[in-house]
């Protein structure tokens, strides 16, 4: 039962009376007014947070009850759906290559198979929608304690908080001033990001309505999973509920509020995952995938809902968890072996909707909390990037789905994310199947009598009506269900929004096409990352980018040199073999022999304003922004200017008092722990100046600089 004790402000450092929650601070670390003496984070509130044993029993937890009739409904129209399908399309190709099936069309036969019954699987989870309903908000808010948090690792310091500043005003004008605390959890190692960091937290701490606590991690165990597990296991006893942001997403008040009366009137409630929103999308790239999301995903999460039931999944952020829960089933060890295969889970969401799930608790999708927004990849190199980390965590999931305890809607959330990294691959190798088996027909020489003395001869059978119409029922279930959303988007606000019907039907059409010409390149794309994570190469961490530039030719043509000489060389071949099979390949070959500069335009901001002007591609969100994503403009405006670097903290005492007001006790430890700090004080005192003595100093020894208060204090005393 959520608790109800006194304002989380209890134990921190503020003085009683009527302080305001954020009130300016004054030049010096300890200069008085309530923000000079409060400390980086609260007081520590710790919560056991067991690693867990996938071979072992789940830990207790609350009683399972059966699925719903709405919940089998929807079930059985998703999966017997997609199941007919499936049987459907193999007993019709069957059919076509009649009674002597040659190896290559039994390969050919498997590979459509498993393409066909993806799509059918993709149409009938949207159909499953139709039995969705709606949960239902409780008129009690609660009094749930709730922490905010954003882990960032390098990010725009500017901009990440200034959604976690929108985000506090609304909380605060939604009653929940008093229950409410953002933490911001960094994993930064870049020394400049750090001291960005330091003044930003310090800036939005003078007028957040909420206390703003900052932690920032030396030893980056986990990574993002370990980063929250280090909150939860220091300060999960300190609150009932945490909503998991991005650095680039963002909530609104109301919908937290609605989240924390949900989760508070259900006790066996342990997750609610909003469906995030793309928004900001400058480039074209993010544009085309921002009204993509945005048309087309509401009714596929809409489905998604209907029959995961309360067995949903978690995608890592914008969505609200209760802590005990989170800590008693979601300790994520280390897997054994090397990485890619072994090492730290990378997709941990997937992991820990399952684990909470396995020990009885429910994971919801509610597809009815709109107000969640996120960022989008500016570029098609970006996202590769991104997916080339997705990739490895989903395959790791092969590891563990198999895991005791986990139910059968979990493993099947583990084997969708599996399945749409695999689909590249098999994509591929029906393609080049199909171009082997046609080349075998056209090339070689018939043997219509294979065994001597045979009366009859073995016709070879082929029935082409029957393949394009099988064609044609895998392109209408691809489309049909593009087609289901833009009428869906016509009868609803959305289509007066987005410029109109007119406007949303040619966007849909523009999408269309420029999304089957990156097809063939991300199939290529993620075809060579699931080689290498085959291979033991390991994606790395690398901090993700939110702006998009347009790249330069040179950059494009190493990257896509590969998937133009693909499209040349099945050109030349397909041409060679009938001028027929090239005009099927065609929208394949176009995206290859293309892609360098369907990569360098759709990167370009100026085609994304283009775009934007002649009203394609417009969603909602552009025409009439989010009242928390126009306040986190400002914010963003407002923090900016006191965001700063290294340099400064030597220039300017006020900054470097409110960044050592930030930082944790420098900790005792033995002096071959503490080498860095040795070498920078040594360097700092025969250094000239202080740009000297930053000269001098690595990249460790700039981190100790900024984390040692001594250390800085004789460091800006050298002359600027």
């Amino acid at each position: 039962m959520d608790r109800t004790d006194p304002p989380l402000l209890t134990g921190t450092a503020r003085p009683t009376g009527t302080t305001p929650a954020c009130a300016p601070v004054v030049p010096g670390a300890q200069a008085g007014g309530w923000i000079g003496r409060m400390p980086p984070v609260p007081p520590e509130a710790p919560l056991a947070m067991p690693l867990q044993d996938f071979r072992a029993p789940p830990p207790p937890g609350p009683p399972r009850p059966p699925a719903s009739g709405r919940v089998l409904a929807a079930r059985l129209l998703a999966f017997g759906g997609a199941a007919a399908i499936t049987v459907a399309g193999c007993w019709q190709m069957m059919v076509a290559f009649g009674a002597n099936i040659l190896p290559l069309q039994w390969a050919l036969l498997a590979f459509f198979t498993l393409t066909f019954g993806w799509v059918g699987f993709s149409f009938c989870s949207l159909l499953a929608g139709l039995i969705a309903r709606a949960p239902v908000t409780p008129a009690d808010p609660g009094r749930a304690r709730v922490a905010i948090l954003m882990p960032i690792y390098h990010e725009d310091t500017a901009d990440s908080l200034g959604m976690l500043g929108a985000l506090a005003d609304e909380l605060a004008q939604a009653g929940m001033a008093d229950r409410a605390e953002i933490f911001v959890l960094s994993d930064s190692r870049d020394p400049d990001v750090f001291a960005a960091e330091t003044l930003g937290i310090a800036a939005l701490r003078d007028t957040c309505p909420l206390p703003v606590w900052y932690r920032r991690r030396t030893d980056n165990t986990g990574r993002k999973a370990g980063n929250i597990a280090e909150f939860v296991r220091r300060w999960g006893g300190r609150y009932d509920q945490m909503v998991v942001l991005d650095a680039d997403s963002v909530v609104s008040g109301e919908v937290v509020r609605a989240m924390s009366a949900r989760m508070t009137a259900d006790p066996a409630l342990a997750l609610i995952q909003t469906i995030p929103v793309l928004v900001g999308g400058q480039t074209l790239f993010s544009r085309v995938i921002q009204f993509a999301g945005r048309v087309y995903g509401p009714p596929i999460a809409r489905g998604v809902a209907a029959w995961s039931g309360d067995n949903g999944n978690f995608w890592g952020h914008n969505a609200m968890i209760r802590v005990p829960a989170f800590a008693a089933c979601c300790g994520l060890p280390e897997l054994p072996g090397a990485p890619p295969w072994g090492g730290t889970v990378l997709s941990h969401d997937f992991v820990e909707a399952a684990l909470l799930r396995r020990a009885g608790w429910k994971v919801r999708l509610d597809w009815d909390l709109r107000a969640s927004y996120e960022g989008c990849p500016p570029t098609l190199l970006d996202m590769a990037v991104r997916e080339r980390r997705w990739a490895q965590g989903n395959l790791q999931h092969l590891r563990l789905v198999g895991a005791r305890g986990f139910t059968a809607i979990s493993r099947v959330h583990f084997a969708v994310g599996v399945l749409g990294f695999l689909m590249s691959p098999v994509w591929l190798a029906m393609i080049l199947v199909g171009l082997a088996l046609t080349a075998n027909v056209i090339l070689s020489r018939p043997e219509y009598f294979p065994q001597s003395y045979q009366l009859f001869p073995e016709w070879p059978t082929f029935d082409a009506r029957r393949m394009v119409w099988l064609f044609v029922a895998a392109m209408s279930l691809l489309l049909l269900p593009k087609f289901v959303a833009v009428a869906r988007a016509w009868q609803r606000p959305l289509a007066a929004a987005a410029g109109g019907r007119s406007r949303v039907l040619l966007s849909a059409l523009f999408e269309t096409v420029m999304s089957a010409l990156i097809a063939p390149v991300q199939m290529l794309i993620q075809t060579r990352q699931i080689l290498e994570i085959l291979r033991g190469k390991n994606s790395g961490w690398e901090s993700q980018v939110r702006k998009g530039s347009m790249p330069p030719w040179g950059l494009v043509l190493r990257r896509h040199g590969i998937h133009v000489v693909s499209g040349l060389v099945t050109l030349v071949v397909a041409v060679s073999l009938s001028p027929g099979l090239a005009i099927w390949l065609s929208p394949i070959l176009a995206g290859l022999i293309l892609s360098p500069a369907i990569s360098r335009w759709t990167a370009s901001p100026v085609f994304g304003r283009w775009a934007r002007m002649a009203g394609l591609l417009v969603t909602p969100e552009e025409r009439v922004p989010p009242p928390v994503i126009a306040a986190s403009t400002a914010h963003v405006r407002r923090l900016r200017p006191a965001v700063g670097d290294t340099p400064l903290l030597g220039r300017d005492p006020r900054a470097r008092a409110r960044h050592i007001a930030l930082l944790p006790p420098v900790p005792d430890a033995p002096a071959a722990e503490r080498l860095p700090a040795i070498a920078a004080e040594a360097k700092i005192a025969a250094a000239a100046s202080q740009a000297e003595a930053l000269a001098f100093l690595d990249r460790p020894e700039r981190a100790a600089l900024l984390s040692d208060p001594r250390l800085l204090d004789r460091w800006a005393a050298l002359p600027k």
